[in-house]
């Protein structure tokens, strides 16, 4: 009883957050839209998109708009777009947080040609705006898109490093407290992406259930994860990036252990990859067909032979931006370290396309 009280308290608190915090547009009302960009703005071409709360705008590439800009913008609405858009106000970001980004995005730039540094970029901090759209087309086509970006596995990974670190200068509970606020820095520095989100606010339930001594359910975890990020954010209610990320978490819980044994035959250094690809399909595919119109039956496949490869870009890519911030010359040498990765991540994708 007490557990019914619970999910039907929070399921009706979120649908109240959606209902009164949600904009009511009229679909051909000009509108002045106030907002700070909150997530790394797509540029392809002549144009960058931008999520203004609900809706996206479509705005000339220049002045570039950046993570964490405060932006005034006008145009017509025709949900969930907003058409017509143009800046009227402008405030480029001050916080160290955002410069110290751009900083090791432009250390990855000197080190690598691209797309291999905006490919380390993409996975250590989900910097994807200076991809190159030849290389962004590759990715979609292949089904391979979400893996340039920071998500629940840097998440995952940025917890045990501090996690494991702390405790060997202090109490395991409060290592947990210093690692919480380090995942939500990264976080932050990584752009605030539904699926980064996700992943911290479950790693914030796990790791503050281990401090209190008792054990919380996955998928547990992941739906009051959900809730919370759509009583913050109830926009997400229809964000892409939201749906996808907690489909394909769901899915990998409920189906990747069946699908790994199940293909127990193939070589260990791609099995992982195919299972968790696989996994993730099965939820994910109705939806990416219903959004795109198709899907790569292949990108199972592709995935599997790149996903390997992302835990040694991550962190050498992340050895290097800590190294660069006191040597950059030497962290640029780290960085070039990732080069054999990313050329076969590269290599791969491109013979697919």
């Amino acid at each position: 009883m007490r557990s019914f009280v619970f999910w039907f308290t929070l399921i009706l608190f979120v649908i109240f957050r959606i209902i009164s915090i949600w904009p009511h547009y009229t679909d051909g009302a000009r509108v002045k839209i106030h907002a700070h960009v909150s997530s790394e703005p797509i540029r392809k071409g002549e144009y960058q998109y931008v999520k203004l709360t609900s809706l996206s705008a479509r705005l000339p590439a220049y002045p570039i708009v950046s993570y964490g800009d405060k932006l005034v913008v006008e145009g017509i609405v025709k949900y969930p777009y907003l058409d017509e858009a143009k800046i009227i106000e402008h405030n480029k970001t001050i916080a160290f947080l955002f410069h110290f980004r751009d900083k090791i995005i432009k250390l990855f730039d000197h080190a690598l040609p691209e797309p291999h540094s905006s490919l380390v970029s993409g996975i250590v901090i989900g910097a994807r705006a200076g991809i190159p759209n030849d290389f962004t087309n590759a990715l979609r086509s292949t089904g391979t898109a979400h893996v340039v970006v920071a998500s629940g596995m840097n998440v995952t990974f940025v917890a045990g490093f501090l996690v494991s670190t702390f405790v060997l200068f202090m109490h395991r509970r409060k290592a947990i407290v210093f690692a919480l606020s380090g995942i939500w820095l990264y976080v932050a520095l990584s752009g605030f992406d539904a699926p980064l989100v996700r992943a911290g606010v479950m790693g914030t339930l796990a790791y503050s259930a281990q401090a209190s001594g008792r054990v919380v359910s996955g998928i547990r975890a992941l739906f009051i994860s959900a809730a919370c990020m759509l009583i913050i954010f109830p926009h997400w209610i229809v964000d892409l990036g939201f749906i996808l990320s907690f489909l394909a978490t769901y899915s990998l819980m409920v189906f990747e252990p069946s699908i790994n044994r199940l293909i127990h035959f193939v070589p260990s250094i791609i099995r992982e990859g195919l299972s968790t690809s696989l996994a993730a399909q099965i939820a994910v595919t109705p939806v990416l067909i219903t959004a795109f119109g198709s899907v790569n039956p292949l990108s199972p496949i592709i995935n599997a032979l790149i996903l390997w490869t992302i835990p040694p870009i991550m962190i050498i890519g992340s050895l290097g931006a800590i190294v660069g911030l006191f040597v950059p010359k030497a962290g640029e040498f780290v960085v070039i370290l990732a080069y054999p990765f990313t050329l076969w991540f590269v290599s791969v994708v491109r013979a697919f396309v």
